[in-house]
């Protein structure tokens, strides 16, 4: 019998063997010789994986929200207008920290299970000059996908800087950073990157850095600061020793061994994998008479899916049976409607079998509190959509 439990929530997830395996080094100094090349490759190896070979990378210690933070105290001035693109509960964080800054921020925000139309998001464009407008690629609350590129290109005609949250998106969604024009794109450590909590991770564009540097007004936040951070990236790259906070020294060497892995696989194989499993792993739900929240498959997530509860199902009650069965999945986020669905991260390292088991125990739960479905279904229906995608056949 395992001694653990197998972690499908949106972040942290399961992690490569070599990775934890890295964690575990003995610590070493942040300006040792071995540890500067290793913090040079990872933010090279970032360029790999954002598809950005013109970005500039930020490593710091942080989660994701220190990546927002970071873009919105470094962009973004007093009384600058900056519109917030919200399909679910980030796209609310995201101008709350704006607004700490003193931004004047416009909300559109999308009804529950479905996102703002880019006719919506052109008339707002149209109203005013915006500095800046905010995308979450994937929001974690809600497992919906917004797509960036046709928003970079609307951004761009208005002469508006692009800031995607990719936090539930990086390594795990299609992203082409320079291609589709996106100004920052950031992430944590945690999710698809495929290591443990601690890191925020930027990719800026020369455009970016550029309105940075001609900012007008002190940067109000000593620690996002990039004026203190750029040379420590600039340093590490040339492989250089530098210091201005010391870096998670751990945590860098295991994000090297991760990016390495994800480069091996290729982005492009990634994506399709994630996919895969993805899409093989809703229609496995519908099976069993379950609705995703959602409203259509073209802006569901392939990285979590949110999941409403069966009516009559005690929610608590199914996450319990789900614990018991070595499984542990998250429940809902969102304020209103928190206790009415649950969500399942497959992101990363995440494998077929991971998801076959994780449909087994969701089988065994509901079964258990009275859902009416077939007994198997999912995972002959999981296992069907697989076949027909030829996702292992390819492999092979």
């Amino acid at each position: 019998m395992k001694a653990r439990k197998l972690l499908m929530i949106p972040g942290p997830i399961e992690f490569e063997p070599a990775v934890l395996q890295a964690m575990g080094m003995a610590t070493t100094s942040h300006v040792a010789p071995n540890f500067i090349e290793i913090f040079g490759n990872s933010l090279e190896l970032m360029r790999e994986v954002w598809k950005s070979p013109k970005g500039q990378p930020f490593i710091v210690a942080g989660t994701g929200t220190l990546g927002m933070d970071m873009a919105a105290a470094n962009l973004i001035e007093a009384g600058d207008n900056v519109l917030v693109i919200s399909s679910g509960y980030f796209g609310k964080r995201f101008k709350d920290i704006l607004d700490r800054y003193g931004a004047n921020t416009t909300l559109l925000e999308a009804p529950v299970g479905e996102v703002v139309s880019h006719d919506t998001i052109e008339n707002e464009l149209k109203t005013k000059q915006y500095k800046a407008l905010t995308i979450t690629h994937v929001d974690t609350s809600t497992g919906i996908i917004v797509d960036p590129k046709p928003i970079a290109l609307l951004a761009k005609k208005y002469n508006t800087l692009s800031i995607v949250d990719g936090v539930c998106s990086v390594a795990g969604e299609a992203l082409h950073q320079d291609e589709w024009g996106l100004d920052v794109v950031l992430t944590a450590s945690q999710k698809a990157i495929g290591v443990p909590p601690g890191l925020a991770l930027l990719m800026v564009s020369e455009k970016a850095m550029q309105v940075w540097k001609n900012r007008k007004t002190p940067i109000p936040n000593y620690y996002s600061d990039w004026t203190n951070w750029l040379p420590i990236m600039r340093a590490y790259e040339e492989r250089k020793p530098s210091y201005f906070g010391t870096p998670a020294v751990n945590l860098i060497v295991a994000l090297q061994t991760s990016l390495k892995i994800i480069c091996t696989e290729g982005m492009e194989q990634r994506v399709k994998r994630h996919q895969s499993f993805a899409t093989a792993f809703r229609a496995a739900l519908v099976s069993i008479n379950l609705t995703i929240l959602p409203k259509t498959d073209t802006i569901a997530a392939n990285t979590l899916t949110a999941v409403y509860y069966p009516e009559g199902i005690d929610g608590a009650a199914m996450n319990t049976k789900m614990s018991v069965s070595n499984v542990i999945i998250a429940g809902g986020l969102l304020p209103d409607i928190k206790a009415s669905y649950f969500r399942i991260g497959h992101m990363g390292s995440v494998s077929a079998n991971d998801l076959l088991a994780v449909l087994g125990a969701l089988e065994r739960a509901l079964s258990e509190l009275g859902h009416s479905f077939e007994i198997g279904k999912s995972l002959q229906t999981f296992q069907m959509e697989i076949l027909k995608t030829n996702y292992y056949a390819i492999q092979t």
